[in-house]
């Protein structure tokens, strides 16, 4: 039987940039959701229930009980679930070819390279145990790279596509930790107007603003909190 349509989106989620992705998306869709919050410092990505909705034990993932068809669907992968949840409302994701394959190369290039490298600038910077410099330097080079990307295509151009999409969704929290990541955004005056641009967006705003108290007691020098966010392998 199909499932009410006014019945909320799920969104299994944690505060990281992954995270508000989804966050921003659903909230600029004006969609009803709900957040689960999945305690990653603690392990619960690998309980069974969650890993029948995302294999990969990450966070974010969905389940929309009005999917295709009016039946339930979950989706895993922040970046499916942008485009997801794009082609449901036909908001913020092209249909016409030409614009739709403008949004996915920026959308892919931050799956592929800004979230990556950017992450890994955060653990070498932030969170490894020992301070290793080539991997301090490799990283946080690469993001300044990439930041620059990102200055020389919004010099002549509002947003990554054109127009405000899922690409920018995508990028935003990544540039959120701008310091974090060892970069200054005032050396990227076009990459810091395109931030301070969508930071102001109400519907950014609310996404941020979601709170999850257990985050912020989250000590990441705990060894216990280490072996989980940093020891795995495969199970």
């Amino acid at each position: 039987m199909p499932a009410r349509a006014d019945k909320p989106i799920e969104l299994y989620y944690w505060p990281t940039p992954n995270g508000w992705k989804i966050s921003i998306m659903l909230e600029e869709c004006g969609l009803p959701y709900v957040v689960r919050p999945v305690d990653i410092s603690k392990g619960e990505q690998f309980e069974p229930a969650f890993l029948a909705l995302s294999p990969n034990n990450r966070i974010p993932a969905i389940v929309d009980p009005a999917g295709p068809g009016g039946r339930k669907i979950s989706v895993f992968e922040s970046g499916a679930i942008l485009q997801y949840l794009g082609r449901k409302t036909g908001k913020f994701y092209p249909r016409e070819e030409r614009a739709c394959v403008a949004v996915d190369e920026w959308l892919f290039w931050q799956m592929a390279g800004l979230g990556p490298m950017a992450g890994q600038a955060v653990h070498f910077r932030r969170y490894a145990p020992e301070q290793i410099f080539y991997a301090i330097a490799r990283y946080t080079d690469e993001v300044n790279r990439l930041y620059g990307v990102m200055n020389t295509r919004l010099a002549q151009r509002e947003f990554l596509a054109g127009r405000y999409s899922i690409a920018d969704i995508a990028c935003v929290g990544w540039v959120r930790l701008a310091e974090r990541e060892g970069q200054n955004l005032a050396e990227f005056p076009h990459l810091q107007r395109w931030f301070e641009t969508i930071r102001a967006r109400p519907a950014v705003k609310r996404a941020f603003a979601i709170r999850i108290a257990a985050a912020s007691a989250v000590d990441p020098r705990d060894p216990k909190v280490r072996a989980v966010l940093f020891g795995q392998r495969a199970r």
